[in-house]
């Protein structure tokens, strides 16, 4: 029987975190700075536990981070306040380049924490785990420092749920996977594309667009792999991780991004998604998503702009 282009990269490309203890990373971590980077939005109730733990472990203690910068997204709580007292260093969204104007968005947030950090690897982490240790870090960086080749590493985890454990990765199902298999098999071999934990490194990062909402995630494997190949992506099994859920129709507007970033992509060109507006406008676009609600006995529509516009790579930004 044939392996499978996919089965043979998850054989060459797949690593477990314990692989990785950190006296072999300090090891090889040399001079290399690495920055952890919290996107939050409204998220007190977590990012305080989030942000001191690793900086408890991986910053005072082992060296291995050394900076953390939360990038607070439009927040209405106390997620700054919290972040910047358990020791990180925060930094508004749209406080950071306003020249270059903001909008809201997870991938909006990562893109602006280019202007204000210094790795050279970038460590990304959600602000809402509530189930996690911090080996999830030195897992992640295990693969870019021990591996030259490679560029961005994607984290898996089991998701557990009230229905089991794959409760919390409804969008990875329904849209990501399928949209792997039939426009971009050559990453049917990730285990959770749409992880939010994640590494790359800063020269990558920097070369691509970026979409300003959820897609990131996507949009970043698919414009990895043309430019460097599949092979500069890796995986690392992290174990356990548990996040609070989001609401069904909210996916549904996670998964028109997701589309359209795809949909975006569609072009033999490796370094540019496919788009013919100016760069200001192309960061406006939008689509309407029309949803339906139960009502007091009717069902009724219910229009949503959702926004799939896109950063250019930050390296093009003077």
């Amino acid at each position: 029987m044939t392996t499978s282009p996919a089965a043979a990269w998850f054989q060459r490309n797949t690593h477990q975190f314990d692989e990785f203890p950190i006296e072999r990373l300090q090891a090889v971590k040399g001079d290399t700075c690495v920055s952890l980077v919290v996107p939050a939005r409204n998220e007190a109730a977590t990012v305080g536990d989030v942000v001191t733990r690793v900086r408890e472990a991986l910053l005072d203690t082992a060296g291995l981070v050394d900076e953390i910068v939360v990038i607070d997204s439009d927040s209405t709580d106390a997620t700054a306040a919290i972040a910047a007292d358990a020791g990180a260093t925060v930094h508004a969204a749209r406080e950071i380049r306003p020249d270059l104007g903001s909008v809201p968005g997870k991938g909006e947030a990562m893109w602006k924490s280019l202007f204000v950090t210094r790795g050279e690897l970038i460590v990304f982490m959600d602000a809402d785990l509530t189930d996690w240790d911090t080996h999830f870090v030195p897992g992640l960086l295990g693969p870019l420092l021990t591996r030259p080749e490679v560029a961005l590493v994607k984290g898996y985890y089991e998701r557990p749920g009230q229905d089991g454990p794959l409760d919390g990765g409804r969008v990875t199902e329904l849209v990501a996977r399928p949209v792997i298999a039939l426009e971009h098999p050559e990453l049917a071999g990730l285990v959770q594309p749409l992880a939010g934990e994640w590494a790359i490194r800063r020269s990558l990062f920097e070369q691509l667009h970026v979409p300003t909402g959820y897609a990131v995630e996507i949009a970043s494997l698919v414009d990895t792999a043309r430019l460097l190949g599949v092979d500069a992506i890796a995986q690392v099994g992290l174990g356990v991780r548990a996040h609070s859920h989001q609401p069904l129709l909210d996916l549904g507007a996670m998964a028109t991004q997701l589309l359209a970033a795809v949909h975006r992509r569609r072009t033999p060109t490796p370094a540019t998604p496919a788009t013919s507006a100016a760069p200001d406008d192309d960061l406006e676009q939008s689509v309407v998503l029309r949803q339906y609600r139960p009502r007091e006995g009717r069902i009724e529509p219910a229009e949503r702009v959702v926004r799939v516009g896109e950063r250019p790579p930050a390296r093009s930004v003077e």
